[in-house]
């Protein structure tokens, strides 16, 4: 018999005990949350990767959020007045930088992808990213695939990708509709209104709503996704935010003093529109959702769902050679094969088979 049909699923292999385990009676101190401390030692030592995308039409502040939601210079903004020219095809580019707070490292990539929704004639202007989200996805299978692996392989995968809806005030375009539906079958989607204080309050919250039944109309599922929500706490919280997305969003990488403090915000002739204000936008939502309680979250769904989808596919298309045990024969992927995939049963044991997290 083959010796990968012999071995366990990895989904077999590392599920929890069954909740019906009765727990052992302890008579002492083992020590056993000195786990915990070992771990954020270790986390600490190596840091963490997070790869993000922002997809949306010129001029609508991807790169100023960007600079907003990290507090640093992560992308070079455009001066207010300045012509710049609009790409005639969609072009990616990647900037990456270490950013470190209170002593943990966060190895931040940003990929824009200026052109997008720019030209006359859209059609199709999403493969692009498709192609490129799937290009990372193959990269990891590739290094894993190795008899010989690295002890820490790079991890490329977009773990987010934040997409910017124009303020219209009216529901999404058939390009957002057509864009969203393939995108959320392949990354994490987190939908935002872009430029947020275009818009009155009851403007946004009315546009809000018709995103939402758009959404549920054309079955385009954004994170968090239900299907997700291990307990009654994840649920509470998640449902919480999904009743929220796309939040109404607005940048700044300046700061103003207000009231004797100093705020990041955008200066008009009526005010200070401040980001950080829940009053005035819903920046902070989004902040806490992709940093303070969703970072790690983002990363596992990605590699037990996304990549897992784009494992299978690809493991599918391959043959078993007799060289030893587990290797695996796999071709480079076509273009023609780097197609989304549709819903998976891997999503049903997302949260069952963990990512080795450090």
């Amino acid at each position: 018999m083959d010796p990968l049909r012999r071995s366990p699923s990895p989904c077999s292999s590392s599920r929890p005990s069954s909740p019906r385990t009765p727990p052992c009676e302890m008579f002492g101190r083992v020590g056993i949350e000195a786990v915990l401390d070992q771990m954020k030692i270790k986390a600490m030592k190596m840091g963490f990767e997070f790869n993000i995308m922002v997809v949306g039409q010129s001029g609508l502040g991807k790169s100023t959020m960007m600079n907003t939601l990290f507090k640093s210079k992560v992308w070079k903004t455009t001066l207010p007045g300045s012509v710049v020219p609009i790409p005639q095809t969609l072009q990616l580019h990647s900037v990456t930088h270490v950013i470190e707070e209170k002593g943990v490292k966060l190895k931040l990539t940003v990929t824009d992808t200026p052109g997008f929704g720019d030209q006359i004639n859209n059609d199709r202007c999403w493969d692009p990213i498709l192609g490129y989200i799937n290009e990372q996805y193959e990269r990891y299978l590739q290094e894993e695939l190795l008899i010989t692996r690295q002890r820490h392989i790079p991890d490329t995968r977009v773990h987010c990708c934040v997409y910017f809806v124009p303020p219209t005030g009216h529901c999404l375009r058939p390009l957002d509709i057509e864009c969203l539906q393939r995108l959320c079958r392949t990354v994490n989607v987190v939908p935002v209104i872009a430029r947020a204080d275009s818009l009155t309050i009851e403007e946004r919250e009315a546009f809000r709503r018709r995103i939402q039944q758009n959404m549920r109309a054309h079955c385009i599922d954004v994170y968090p996704q239900k299907c997700f929500d291990e307990d009654i706490n994840d649920k509470i919280l998640n449902s919480k935010i999904r009743d929220r997305i796309p939040f109404a969003v607005v940048g700044a990488d300046r700061e103003h003093l207000v009231d004797g403090r100093c705020v990041l915000g955008r200066k008009t002739k009526w005010g200070i529109i401040e980001v950080e204000n829940m009053a005035h936008c819903e920046f902070p939502l989004l902040r806490d959702l992709l940093i303070r309680s969703h970072l790690q979250d983002l990363k596992d769904v990605t590699h037990n769902v996304h990549y897992e989808n784009y494992r299978v596919i690809r493991l599918n298309e391959s043959h078993l050679l007799p060289r030893g045990p587990g290797w695996v024969n796999l071709a480079p992927a076509s273009p023609g094969q780097l197609t989304t995939p549709g819903p998976s049963k891997t999503c049903r044991r997302a949260r069952e088979d963990p990512e080795d997290g450090f």
